[in-house]
């Protein structure tokens, strides 16, 4: 009897240990940080001196005995690899091209490690590129915390590519990959990879942020602006009667910290919902002045709109700031070059703004999955713009019943006249820009397209959904939002993964024929020509007006999405078929047309062979 009831404790206790491993597999652990830093700006030189304090809080299972760090300003100096890579391909972006190779040594850009200390403790380092490799002087073991303190210098480089000065607009410092930043560490290890001007990873924390600056300087910066900085700090930073000011930012749990200055800025603000702020500036410009002044109220009807498409917006404040080269997302805040019309502001606001759910909450790695934010981001900003065109808060816009449509267009000629790759290659790995963007933008962007056509609606936008609160602050990959849309659905949806993610397979269908047979029936046959396999979605016309719609699940699937009422769902087409045929009631001569994908929702690259008609 003690036997037995040792026995059923063990059993319990190994099943007990099952549920908790799976529990525990279930939770993707993620890296704490904490970021003190005070920055001197000498803006006469273009330099400054930095101390950082950085509480490391190590959540993995795994013991650290290195650290690395991003050095991002390093790859603004001739023969960086950002400036080499550039210089070699094909298409370069011409906002770097060959730009970099011709900076003089006061125009480049450098982070100097003064010192660097674990625990009060000196430690040994080494600059490889624009990553510092550093020897921990301990282990930090797991659930264990470490304090590394540094101090650096830093010179910024002129505007080329998102970070610089003096940027084409005439904004003085746009400071974004400024400090030396941790590299993140997940359960796929370090991602210390050298700058090449691409993507982002990193871990989560708390940003406390001082500079001072001359006093002519507004800034504008990710996170609250405190009112009064640390007396301590104030006192022994500023002499009587200096010309300087200094400037403090509190921002929570974000993974970067960007800021911009500029004597000339203009500073508005409009009010939105739980005491929330959104906040603009820029400078002052006669051509483009009404078009910021109408700006603020825009981008607070596309907050709203995003919150209940997207998920709730979690900071009290985001700031639309002038500067950069473009448009670049940070957390709370964006850079943006501000001399364009109120469309092409906004455009560029909404996509910047969008970043925050799928960058900046989300936060897949980009280097890995670019087109999980930049085509995620793509496609909500089309939904975005179409809502406000919608109400006419553009002068000169005009809904459209599909906002995504010239997407599609532009994914069927790129991928019959260009060399495509697929979107698992690695966002520094593609062989041209052309390949890099298109995977990134488009074909992201078309993933969530494809999706919506394959579950539908309802269960598409109640999807987009689960994944924000099921992922938001824990860097998912693809399989994790793949398996979310899969539960909402309850449908299988590898198959579109490994198909869409993993190959550079086309879709094309075609009506192949249409003929009576007995009964005055009909058989219609469809045939797959590339390998793509896909649901259809078909309509067919009668002579007497009448349609008919129809829905053809493949077999991968193991069901099919809401149909809206009067949709027939027919029998699944079997993925290792070319062919699939059907047959209708009514007879070759009641038939006026048969039409495959009739809202051209589907990526098909030639849908001339997508309608049938007879012969007259």
């Amino acid at each position: 009897m003690i036997f037995s009831c040792f026995k059923h404790l063990h059993l319990a206790i190994f099943f007990c240990s099952f549920i908790l491993l799976g529990q525990s597999q279930s939770y993707r652990w993620q890296q704490s940080v904490k970021y003190e830093m005070n920055i001197d700006f000498d803006e006469s030189k273009h330099q400054f001196d930095g101390s950082q304090k950085l509480l490391l809080r190590n959540n993995s299972p795994d013991t650290l005995t290195t650290l690395y760090y991003h050095l991002y300003f390093n790859a603004f100096q001739p023969g960086s690899d950002m400036d080499v890579r550039f210089s070699n391909l094909p298409d370069p972006d011409p906002r770097v091209a060959n730009r970099i190779g011709k900076l003089k040594e006061s125009e480049i850009g450098f982070h100097e490690i003064k010192s660097l200390k674990q625990d009060n403790k000196s430690v040994d380092w080494t600059i490889i590129g624009t990553i510092l490799k550093v020897e921990l002087h301990h282990p930090i073991f797991p659930f264990d915390s470490s304090e590394m303190t540094m101090k650096f210098f830093a010179q910024v480089p002129v505007q080329i590519r998102r970070s610089g000065r003096m940027n084409k607009e005439g904004i003085d410092y746009s400071m974004s990959q400024w400090y030396p930043q941790l590299c993140n560490y997940d359960e796929h290890g370090w991602h210390a990879n050298q700058y090449l001007g691409g993507e982002f990873y990193a871990p989560w924390g708390d940003f406390l942020v001082r500079i001072r600056m001359n006093k002519k300087y507004t800034i504008a910066a990710t996170g609250y602006a405190l009112s009064s900085s640390d007396p301590q700090y104030v006192k022994s930073t500023l002499k009587n009667n200096s010309p300087d000011t200094i400037w403090q930012f509190y921002a929570p749990k974000v993974h970067d910290f960007v800021w911009a200055a500029d004597p000339d800025y203009v500073h508005d603000t409009v009010q939105i919902s739980d005491n929330r702020v959104l906040h603009f500036y820029h400078q002052p410009n006669e051509k483009f002045d009404e078009a910021w002044k109408s700006f603020p109220p825009i981008m607070r009807e596309a907050l709203k709109y995003i919150e209940m498409k997207f998920g709730p917006y979690p900071y009290k404040s985001y700031s639309f700031i002038q500067g950069g080269d473009g448009g670049m997302e940070y957390p709370m805040a964006t850079l943006i070059t501000g001399n364009r019309p109120l469309i092409s502001l906004v455009g560029v606001g909404v996509h910047e703004l969008m970043h925050t759910w799928f960058q900046m909450l989300l936060a897949s790695n980009e280097a890995f999955y670019p087109w999980m934010d930049e085509g995620f981001t793509s496609y909500a900003q089309q939904e975005v713009m179409n809502h406000l065109f919608s109400l006419n808060l553009i002068p000169g816009s005009t809904k459209m019943e599909d906002s995504h449509l010239v997407t599609v267009k532009n994914y069927v000629k790129f991928v019959t006249e260009e060399v495509e790759e697929p979107l698992s290659t690695h966002a520094d790995f593609f062989q041209t820009t052309k390949a890099y963007q298109f995977a990134a933008y488009s074909k992201g962007a078309m993933c969530l397209h494809q999706l919506r056509y394959i579950i539908g609606d309802r269960l598409f936008e109640q999807g987009m959904l689960d994944y924000y609160y099921a992922w938001r602050f824990k860097h998912p990959n693809p399989d994790d939002f793949f398996r979310v849309m899969e539960m909402t659905s309850g449908l299988e949806l590898d198959w579109f993964k490994d198909y869409f993610v993993n190959t550079t397979y086309k879709m094309d269908f075609a009506v192949d024929s249409v003929m009576t047979i007995k009964e005055g029936k009909s058989i219609i046959v469809l045939s797959r020509l590339e390998p793509f396999p896909m649901p259809i979605d078909l309509v067919v016309t009668l002579k007497n007006g009448k349609l008919l719609h129809f829905n053809i699940p493949i077999d991968l699937m193991l069901g099919h999405k809401e149909l809206d009422k009067g949709v027939k769902i027919l029998d699944s087409w079997h993925w290792v078929s070319p062919k699939y045929a059907f047959t209708v009631n009514e007879s070759l001569e009641d038939i006026l047309s048969v039409q495959i994908d009739p809202k051209q929702k589907m990526l098909d690259i030639d849908i001339s062979n997508n309608k049938w008609m007879p012969v007259k």
